[in-house]
């Protein structure tokens, strides 16, 4: 990687001061820097913190000079402020006992006593049950990598029990990172100039002349390093989108072809399209036949889809998907922006495959405009640094749960993380039920970055019930009181904010630092010298450095770049150099030779590694498990299709719900539903509303939706009530969406769970109906019997 600079740059450099770090401007000192949690989102943007004498941020500025995000800010890193200064932030260490899970008897203590805890902690369940009963959860992550969890894990812990907050069936991103990994050999993302200095208005740039928009409303997502906005700007250009979605969204409403699709039913309509493409000869046979392997294979599975099959399971025209797929076929070049949903499911591997097929059949990977192959691991930094893979030794690889029942996710995924169903399976049975051959219980759970029983965790009952009554201590590194600390934390430790800490951001581009701008809140410590510490402290051979800047120039020193911390400090922006077509040229290959860092070397249509993980190697699709074809006796009792997950504007997952100025603005949970449903069900909009199946139930306001099937219902996820009463758990069950979904019940590959498109009921809360609210009914009356889903092993 090396320096580029915007040529013909074209704001102004007296007024933006795009050359240089920070300045005085009257009483403020304004740092140049890169917002990045907590709280957080997926990106990064660069921001401009205006810091007082006293060493207090008073307000953000979007940078204009920033390459990634030019200025632009949403109304999340605009609050930065409120979140910094919020009464709810923690300020110390605090600890209580282990039989006073669930009250309010927190007592403060110093780091030191903290770090003292820790280690006799860590020290004893070493020596008692083996350092995997360590397990380190991660949400969404604070840091580049998440290389401060693992770390943590890996290093501190000596532990390989490094794993998400319960999220069944690794349903982030897991599912199609690891499906392009065997594809593709590395991630594919969707090209909006973002690697150009000039954007779009490089030479070297061509416009997609359509944008494939699945399972993804980017616009408020703004998913996986990758801004939302692009999408409106390349439509200014002229851009045309097709969009699928069961959701009349705003980009969906602009689109040339919306297809609003029977939720989790992607993988049939992704075959049905690659049929149209080929039976129609859209097809890229140069690229198929020089640098593809399977082909033949992938599209005689896919037949298996008839267009009017598709049509029929996913409740579509039949040729509303013929002409989508015409003009995707044909449309040069096409560019692809999916996500979450298409993880949610549990055909997530094959409906991840067969749109990676659409990619791959119609020439578009790593063209102008269309789908760019990125070679260096995402995050722009080292792998192994990233991940701190290299510092587990063999023997503890083998001790991964998870990775013996489902070995593609042992290959595929991205931070060889353990499965989050066997973790549950395991903490449940106190180490009796696993894949790694003999007893191995969990006794101490450190939650960096998660939330788990008000976001991550389906079945969100269930996991309440077993860190409650199956686990022994766990500590919550945050930098709010959250509900799952309340419920079943010994230890919490207070986190700095991002105008707090020196740090790195880059996923996929550009190199961006994070840098100190104003003094810490309280007792704060950031990530990188919290986990610096304790690493040090508890492994007396931790490579780790025992200082933030020290720590982040060994990163560096690893990675694509010749720059220290402090040099990209005085950057505006890092460009990397950049070409199209580099499978042509031995850039992706390891080994320097032409083609893809696959087994075979080529993109795989047909991955040949999933004959050895017992896989189906073409696409296939499964009807979902809860549906009105596959249980419809269940669906006679609850007959609308659940979606979850709805994104907002002010909130990111379970974050910012303690911020005035966001519940002004979205005070209370949203589930959205159709008018001919609301008139059925006498509701009006705004009412609070039952959402209710054979798991659970939870309560949310009724949107009402234009565009929305009647049988389908959004709901949103991630809602506490921070104003509510902590021993009560903030109210965390009642408008927990998770009290109706369903842990360890997953795809095949170990990848995909159900979020979306379970059964439910809807109706209107009355004060008869709501005399006990779920809270209650989970953490005093023992949550709803029903039958739960359990792995085999």
């Amino acid at each position: 990687m090396t320096k580029k600079y915007l040529e013909g740059n074209q704001y102004n450099p007296d007024i933006y001061r795009s050359d240089l770090d920070h300045w005085q401007e009257g009483d403020y000192t304004v740092y140049r820097t890169t917002q990045w949690t907590a709280p957080g989102c997926h990106d990064g943007c660069g921001i401009l913190a205006y810091v007082n004498k006293e060493g207090k941020l008073e307000k953000i500025e979007g940078d204009p000079a920033n390459g990634y995000s030019r200025g632009a800010l949403c109304m999340r890193c605009l609050d930065i402020v409120e979140a910094m200064y919020s009464e709810d932030r923690l300020k110390y260490p605090m600890k209580r006992a282990y039989e006073d899970r669930g009250k309010d008897k927190w007592e403060r203590i110093s780091w030191d006593e903290a770090f003292d805890l820790i280690e006799e902690k860590v020290r004893y369940f070493q020596e008692t049950y083996g350092s995997g009963s360590i397990v380190v959860q991660q949400g969404t992550g604070r840091n580049t990598t998440f290389f401060h969890s693992t770390a943590l894990c890996y290093v501190g812990f000596n532990s390989p029990s490094d794993t998400g907050g319960f999220l069944s069936g690794s349903s982030c991103y897991g599912p199609r990172a690891s499906v392009m990994a065997l594809m593709a050999g590395c991630f594919i993302i969707s090209d909006m100039s973002q690697a150009l200095p000039e954007r779009f208005d490089s030479p070297d740039y061509v416009l997609p002349e359509c944008i494939l928009i699945w399972g993804n409303s980017p616009l408020v997502s703004n998913p996986d390093g990758f801004l939302g906005h692009w999408i409106v700007e390349a439509m200014k250009r002229g851009s045309e989108l097709v969009v699928v979605d069961p959701r009349l969204t705003w980009l969906a409403a602009k689109a040339k072809y919306w297809l609003p699709l029977r939720p989790a039913t992607d993988a049939a309509l992704a075959m049905a399209i690659a049929n149209v493409i080929d039976e129609e000869d859209l097809i890229d046979h140069e690229f198929i036949d020089c640098w593809s392997y399977g082909y033949d294979a992938f599209i005689e599975g896919c037949r298996t889809m008839s267009v009017e099959q598709a049509a029929d399971i996913c409740c579509l025209e039949a040729e509303d998907i013929r002409a989508a797929a015409r003009f995707i076929g044909s449309a040069k070049p096409c560019s692809l922006q999916w996500g979450l949903k298409l993880d949610q499911q549990v055909s997530a591997t094959p409906a991840g495959q067969a749109i990676m097929g659409i990619v791959g059949m119609t020439g578009n990977i790593d063209v102008p405009g269309g789908n760019l192959l990125m070679v260096d691991h995402a995050f722009n930094l080292a792998l192994s640094t990233g991940s701190n893979w290299r510092f587990v030794p063999e023997d503890q690889r083998k001790m991964i749960l998870g990775n013996n029942r489902y070995p593609m996710h042992a290959q595929g995924d991205v931070g060889n993380m353990a499965q989050e169903d066997v973790v549950l399976e395991t903490l449940e049975s106190d180490g009796k039920l696993n894949d790694v051959g003999k007893d191995f219980p969990l006794k101490m759970f450190v939650l960096y970055s998660t939330n788990p029983i008000s976001n991550m965790a389906t079945e969100a009952p269930r996991i309440y019930d077993a860190m409650v009554n199956h686990s022994e201590f766990n500590v919550d590194i945050n930098y709010v009181l959250t509900p799952s600390a309340m419920a079943y934390c010994e230890l919490v430790l207070p986190i700095a904010m991002g105008p707090e800490r020196n740090s790195l951001r880059a996923w996929w581009w550009p190199l961006r630092v994070i840098r100190k701008a104003s003094d810490r809140y309280y007792e704060c410590k950031t990530d990188e010298e919290l986990v610096a510490e304790l690493c040090n402290r508890l492994n007396p051979d931790s490579p780790i450095p025992n200082n933030d800047i020290d720590w982040m120039n060994q990163i560096l020193s690893e990675s694509n770049t010749d720059l220290t911390f402090e040099e990209l400090t005085k950057e505006v922006i890092v460009w990397p150099d950049w070409h199209y077509k580099k499978y042509e040229t031995g850039e992706v290959r390891y080994d320097g030779q032409p083609g893809f860092n696959t087994y075979t070397g080529r993109f795989e249509f047909t991955p040949v590694l999933f004959q050895q993980f017992n896989l189906p190697l073409v696409p296939y699709y499964e009807e979902p498990r809860e549906s009105p074809v596959s249980t419809p006796e269940l669906a006679e009792q609850y007959p609308l299709i659940l979606m979850t997950g709805r994104r907002s504007w002010e909130f990111f997952h379970s974050e910012h719900r303690n911020l005035e100025t966001m519940r002004e603005f979205h005070p209370d949970p949203i589930v959205e539903i159709a008018a001919e449903l609301a008139e059925e069900q006498g509701i009006q909009d705004g009412d609070w509303v039952w959402i209710e199946n054979h798991r659970g139930r939870c309560r949310q306001r009724a949107k009402i939706t234009p565009g929305l099937n009647p049988r389908y219902v959004m709901a949103e996820h991630g809602w506490w009530f921070p104003e509510g009463d902590r021993e009560r758990l903030y109210g965390v069950f009642d408008s927990n969406i998770n009290n109706l979904t369903t842990q360890s019940n997953i795809g095949q590959s170990g990848y995909g769970a159900p979020y979306n498109g379970l059964l439910c009921k809807i109706y209107k809360c009355t004060e008869t109906n709501s005399e006990v609210l779920p809270t209650e009914q989970v953490t005093e009356k023992g949550g709803w019997s029903y039958e739960r889903n359990h792995l085999d092993f």
